[in-house]
């Protein structure tokens, strides 16, 4: 068995956070708190403490060392010394000791435990080329990081390699124990895996958990993760004890009080002072200090006796005295700095001892000055004892609950507070004001312990309260509480569980108004009360409300049944009283919609529920409605429901709806065996027309579709542009051609150049659009093999093929398709009506007729892209030697023209001629290629750049007319 070096790595962290702290505790004395300490190390010093919880191999042992999981675990302890410097509280607010600088584990913690196996020996031989790769040379820039990654990599190289067959056993026993997450721990810290013993992890941070749970010998193969889990307690289990919380913020000082006023009642001893202000014949102020004997020593009358006495009769006595004793004056006694005194506080006290309070002080000074009462310690029953004797007995509920101070005595000297165990505590939880463990004085009831949580609240059920309590064979059983007004509720005992339910959420008497209206919200329900006093008017809807289709979602009793009920709003409201204003039932809610389609967010959730309600004998009851009707798709059917019904669900027709006839499919199941579809004609203008006999009622899964009136479309217009006698917008007739729209706009103007006519149509700049960004992806997609091929056989021209490719993709991804049809303008204008050669005009197609034109174009690989005023004696070539002929990129042999209309003339090939100029016309663009025959290894180049010319043509005679 091969040992784990955990506990390497522990001894190493221990020892170097031993040291630094050591070294900083002559800077700060004997009460150096760790943190402070930590906080206060120089940076050398923390990233020491990181490398050593990091370095030796020891944290990355600690998950198997290796990648993946391992990798994780290390980077968890590289970071446990940057966790313990955050700031944490002292102490918790249940048991008020000091937390750990890092969080432990603690019972009943959530943890993920994650199991993962080292490198198969085909990834260790990947992870050592790797790591040899040049990049991997050159990555000294990074420092640190990178040596971490190699040491990482060099650990998962030297795993030992696992057979197949125990790699299959492994990775088993992992899926088990991952088919288990997460994991709680038991009372005693304890994690439980199957197949495991109980294992301890109380007191460990995550880092040691993982080296506990990797030194299981079963586990030694694996990496281990855990994660602790912060999730809040919920329910019981959340409960804090009541009252307990009063002396978190406990006061820094219990320094004597000197500006409040004396009680009559306060008994004076030594070490008080008094002050005299004698006045009369003469004017002066005493200080008289109670001596040990109990006395003040008085100028003119001698020793007086005032220890143990009131200070009211302290005070009578010397102002008496000086009245009597000295002739003319008269004295004024108060009390000035007031003695402070010694009391034990014992038992559960947080910090039990003898403290020095002032003698004004009472119990509660003393406990607060001792860090209040632990949790094991009671609240009810704080004993004040003095000479061995109780003389009082304090409850601080009566001061929590009930404000009552009465039993918080003065202190004497020598006094001794006594806090005993807690008694006996139920806890109270649920719908109850202020949810926690009390404590019991006594014998009490529930009604007692829901009176100590504060009474229940709004939402709490009385009637269904329940105590989860031990019988007295130490079951644990539920029992029901009454706790109606008038009941007692039965008395309760200690570690008794009393559960406060809630009030069902649902709205038992009255219904609910939603959806497309001013005032939504519940409204109290009557017998009898109807549609219209719930919506008394059509102000109450929002504009553009449906208001023909009012659903009405209703639970049917005895069993809730789900069923529905439309209205139409504006009959309800013509006619009070009358069937078509429904009588509404309790908890009815009614949904208004709008005229706008999709009304299935609101439906669906009421078709679900009667789908979830259907059987055999019970088919569900939805409708369908589709077509030509504002708002197509399913509905509850109602009883009684027609398809004039369904007509108004659908939001009623469209403009384009065929009002003749409609379909209704029905679907029937013959004799139990199959389904059969049936058709049904409806007579859908005598239904609009109120005709009952046509108006079929439906039945459970109807399919009603609407058709639309034929050759019904949308308004469809063409814009004319450019030299036409009256261009603008038109509407054009069903197959009207081009030559008529042309006609109607008067014909062309005496400049107009019909030849460059550009013509577009907006489906084909969809379909362009698709094509070119198909091209984009396959140029992109060859460029990249392109770029591997190359870098594979260390081609020394590739980096200029892939510039000019970018090049060209960049071209390609910011062109814009412009949908260019190539038309014969004059052999359109010159054709018979409905000839073929006659262009049929589409919604959205545009035509420009530009001006006489006088120049040429040349573009592409030449040395000046520029336009030459058009001359008849000069050739193709004679017009490129004018823009400076061809660059060195260019190619002459693939040169052509695009004529103004938008057709190309490429040069032609012959037996007798290699290739002849082409004529040139005004209008005409010359484009010289790219020879893509010097970039290898994309031969579709030369498509990709006529494309983008050609385009740059056709944009640029639109933009020039």
């Amino acid at each position: 068995m091969r040992p784990a070096p955990h506990s390497v790595t522990v001894g190493i962290f221990a020892a170097i956070l031993a040291v630094l702290l050591a070294s900083a505790l002559p800077a700060y004395g004997q009460a150096l708190d760790p943190l402070d300490a930590l906080r206060n190390m120089t940076p050398a010093q923390q990233d020491a403490l990181r490398r050593a919880a990091g370095g030796a191999g020891g944290v990355g042992a600690l998950a198997g060392g290796d990648g993946g999981l391992g990798d994780i675990a290390e980077a968890r302890a590289n970071e446990a010394a940057a966790e313990a410097m955050e700031a944490q509280r002292l102490r918790s607010q249940v048991t008020g000791e000091e937390e750990p600088l890092i969080p432990v584990m603690k019972p009943e913690d959530t943890i993920l435990v994650q199991l993962a196996l080292p490198p198969t020996p085909e990834q260790n031989r990947a992870l050592q080329q790797q790591s040899q790769t040049p990049q991997a040379q050159t990555s000294g820039q990074n420092g640190q990081q990178d040596d971490q990654q190699g040491n990482s990599q060099r650990r998962q190289v030297d795993q030992e390699e696992l057979a197949a067959d125990e790699r299959a056993k492994l990775r088993s026993l992992a899926d088990l124990i991952h088919s288990r997450n997460p994991y709680r721990l038991d009372r005693n810290a304890s994690l439980e895996l199957p197949g495991f013993a109980a294992i301890r992890l109380g007191g460990l941070t995550e880092v040691q958990a993982m080296q506990r749970l990797a030194a299981e010998p079963a586990l030694l193969k694996f990496q281990v993760l855990i994660t602790r889990l912060p999730l809040a307690r919920a329910g019981v289990d959340n409960l804090k004890r009541f009252g307990y919380d009063l002396f978190e913020s406990a006061p820094s000082t219990f320094s004597p009080l000197t500006d409040v006023p004396v009680p009559a009642d306060y008994v004076v001893g030594p070490g008080d002072e008094l002050t005299v202000q004698m006045y009369g014949g003469q004017s002066r102020t005493l200080r008289l200090t109670v001596t040990r004997e109990g006395r003040i020593n008085f100028p003119d009358i001698g020793p007086i006796d005032v220890a143990g006495q009131s200070f009211n009769a302290v005070r009578s006595n010397i102002e008496a005295r000086v009245e009597r004793q000295i002739i003319g004056m008269h004295a004024s006694v108060s009390l000035g700095t007031i003695r402070s005194i010694r009391v034990f506080v014992l038992g559960e006290a947080r910090q039990p001892g003898s403290y020095t309070v002032s003698g004004l002080a009472t119990v509660t000074t003393a406990l607060f000055a001792s860090g209040g009462v632990k949790p094991i310690g009671s609240l009810r029953s704080i004993q004040l004892k003095r000479q061995g004797k109780v003389l009082r007995t304090l409850d601080l509920y009566d001061l929590l609950i009930h404000g009552d101070t009465s039993d918080d005595a003065k202190l004497m000297p020598g006094d001794a507070i006594f806090i005993p165990p807690v008694g006996s505590t139920v806890s109270v939880d649920g719908e109850v004001k202020r949810p926690a463990i009390y404590e019991l004085k006594g014998e009490s009831t529930a009604v007692d312990a829901i009176a100590m949580a504060g009474g229940p609240t709004p939402e709490a059920d009385m009637g269904r309260a329940s105590l989860t309590r031990l019988d007295d064979q130490r079951r644990r059983v539920v029992e029901r509480v009454d706790l109606t007004p008038g009941s007692l509720g039965g008395r309760i005992g200690n570690g008794d569980v009393l559960t406060i339910a809630r009030l069902r959420p649902t709205l038992d008497s009255g219904v609910t108004l939603q959806g497309f209206v001013f005032r939504p919200g519940n409204f109290a329900w009557r017998q009898g009360l109807r549609l219209s006093e719930i919506v008394g008017s059509v102000d109450e809807l929002k504009p553009g409300a449906d208001q023909n289709y009012l659903l009405i979602r209703r639970e049917m009793p005895p069993d809730r049944r789900i069923t529905t009920v439309s209205a139409d709003l504006n009959a309800a409201l013509a006619a009070p009283g009358s069937a078509a204003d429904i009588v509404l039932m309790p908890r009815d809610r009614i949904t208004v919609f709008d005229l706008e389609p999709g009304r299935e967010r609101i439906v669906k959730p009421i078709l679900e529920e009667i789908r979830m309600q259907s059987a055999l004998d019970r088919p569900t009851a939805v409708v369908r409605v589709e077509g030509k009707v504002k708002a197509p798709g399913e509905y509850p059917l109602e009883e009684g429901m027609r398809v004039s019904d369904l007509l108004r669900a659908g939001g009623n027709l469209q403009a384009a709806a065929y009002g003749g006839k409609a379909e209704l499919a029905r679907y029937r199941v013959s004799e139990g065996e199959s389904r059969r579809t049936e058709l049904m004609e409806i007579n859908l203008a005598a239904v609009l027309s109120g005709d009952a006999s046509a108006n079929v009622p439906l039945q459970p899964f109807d399919y009603l579709l609407i058709k639309e009136t034929p050759d019904w479309t949308d308004q469809e217009a063409i814009k004319l542009e450019g030299e036409v006698r009256f261009p603008g917008t038109y509407p054009i007739r069903r197959g009207e051609t081009m030559r008529s729209v042309l006609l109607r706009a008067g014909g062309l103007t005496d400049l107009a150049f019909p030849r460059g006519s550009v013509f577009t149509r907006k489906e084909l700049k969809e379909r362009e659009q698709q094509q070119l960004d198909m091209l984009a992806e396959r140029l992109q997609s060859d460029l990249g093999s392109l770029a591997l091929q190359a870098a594979a056989a260390n081609q020394n021209g590739a980096g200029a093929a892939l510039s000019a490719g970018q090049s060209l993709l960049a071209q390609l991804q910011g062109s814009k398709a412009v949908g260019r049809l190539v038309i014969d303008l004059p052999a359109v204008m010159g054709t018979e009506p409905g000839s073929m050669r006659d262009v049929v005009m589409k919604d959205g197609d545009r035509l420009i007729v530009p001006k006489q034109k006088q120049e040429v174009t040349v573009i592409g690989e030449v040395q000046s892209v520029t336009s030459h005023f058009y001359r008849s004696e000069l050739s193709r070539d004679d017009y490129v030697q004018l823009s400076g002929g061809l660059t060195r990129k260019g190619d002459k042999g693939k040169t052509y023209v695009v004529r103004a209309d938008g057709s190309v003339v490429a040069n032609e090939r012959s037996l007798f001629r290699r290739q002849f100029d082409v004529a040139i016309q005004p209008g005409d663009t010359i484009v010289v290629p790219l020879n893509t025959e010097r970039i290898p290894r994309l031969p579709f180049w030369q498509a990709v750049t006529q494309i983008i010319y050609n385009l740059a043509v056709s944009v640029a005679a639109i933009n020039s007319f």
